[in-house]
C-alpha cells in the first residue's frame, strides 16, 4: 500500500489561519497622522485625484500606493474637481470633509499626536 501523508492536525490549521489573518486582516488599519498642517495644492478642472486615506504615502496629500505595500486594507479617495482652484487638502487624516481640510488639525488631539501615529 502507498504511504499517504498524515492529515494536518487541527492546531496546525488554526496556526495557519491566524498567520493568514495577520497578513490579510479583514479589519482595515487605522489611518496615521501624516502631517499636522494641510497642504495647499492647485487642482486642475476635469482631473481625477487620489487622496491618501491611510497617511502612509510619501507623496502627501496624494496616494503613492503605500496602503498596498503595508497591507492597510484602506484605499485612496478618488475625486474629480469641476473648477481649477487652489485648496487646502488634509494631511492629519481626521477631517470630517475629506479630502479637504476642515481645521481638525488644530485640535489638541492632533497636535499632541506623533506624526505617523494612528488616529
Amino acid at each position: 500500500p502507498a504511504c499517504l501523508p498524515a492529515a494536518p492536525k487541527l492546531s496546525q490549521r488554526r496556526e495557519f489561519s491566524s498567520w493568514l489573518t495577520g497578513w490579510f486582516s479583514k479589519t482595515p488599519a487605522k489611518a496615521v497622522v501624516a502631517q499636522k498642517t494641510p497642504i495647499k495644492v492647485e487642482l486642475v478642472a476635469g482631473t481625477t485625484y487620489r487622496w491618501c486615506v491611510c497617511g502612509r504615502s510619501k507623496k502627501q496629500p496624494f496616494c503613492d500606493g503605500s496602503h498596498l505595500f503595508q497591507l492597510t486594507g484602506l484605499s485612496p479617495l478618488k475625486f474629480k474637481v469641476q473648477d481649477t482652484r487652489t485648496v487646502a487638502l488634509c494631511t492629519c487624516k481626521a477631517t470630517k470633509r475629506p479630502p479637504y481640510c476642515d481645521g481638525t488639525h488644530r485640535s489638541e488631539r492632533i497636535q499632541k499626536a506623533e506624526v505617523g501615529s494612528p488616529l
